[in-house]
């Protein structure tokens, strides 16, 4: 499996180490690809999109002009993570803001919705199918409104911060920042299913 980590700025290097994490344990063949130009995204066969700062890393899409191939791809059908700053890169809409970067997934999403005070916090949730997933907000956004074709996988304090739509997975919350593997491995199953159809 090729799987492309979007390495403009951000938690990239977190992602990288779920996965080789998964690849040691079960003994998978997975490959880590940097996006950074445009030839970092042939042949993959599904792409994360980190946490970091979603304005800085949507200025830089559009400067490598990655921004267009990108949003294709996802359209097409490549399972796609995306965390915090990515769910924010995915959203159809961003509540009082007319920014729009790949706009695949439709949502409508507030940023720092949780507010600079609060800073970051931590809970333990469902996520979809999986049991007490510990979730890690960092500055978060949270998901305002969703179509009815989006699935609602988790919501914390009346807030939605998880949901999939198709083969993307957007999330408010920080996976990559916990010991705990199991949302990249739902990830890298989509990945798998869609190469055996």
């Amino acid at each position: 499996m090729r799987i492309g980590v979007l390495a403009v700025q951000g938690a990239f290097i977190e992602h990288e180490q779920q996965l080789a994490s998964i690849a040691n344990r079960f003994d998978e063949q997975i490959e880590c690809i940097e996006i950074r130009q445009k030839t970092d995204l042939e042949d993959l066969d599904g792409i994360i999109l980190p946490g970091g700062e979603s304005t800085v890393q949507g200025k830089l899409l559009k400067n490598l002009e990655l921004i267009d191939t990108l949003q294709a791809m996802i359209l097409r059908g490549i399972p796609t993570l995306a965390t915090c700053a990515g769910l924010i890169l995915l959203a159809k809409t961003l509540e009082n803001d007319s920014t729009k970067h790949l706009a695949t997934l439709p949502v409508t999403v507030q940023r720092n919705a949780y507010g600079r005070q609060l800073g970051s916090f931590s809970v333990s949730s469902n996520v979809g199918e999986i049991e007490s997933f510990p979730l890690i907000f960092i500055r978060a956004p949270y998901i305002t409104e969703v179509s009815a074709d989006t699935r609602i996988l988790t919501v914390v304090d009346q807030h939605i911060v998880g949901v999939e739509y198709k083969n993307q997975i957007g999330l408010a919350f920080h996976p990559e920042m916990t010991n705990d593997t199991r949302i990249h491995e739902y990830f890298l199953q989509k990945v798998k299913d869609l190469a055996n159809m």
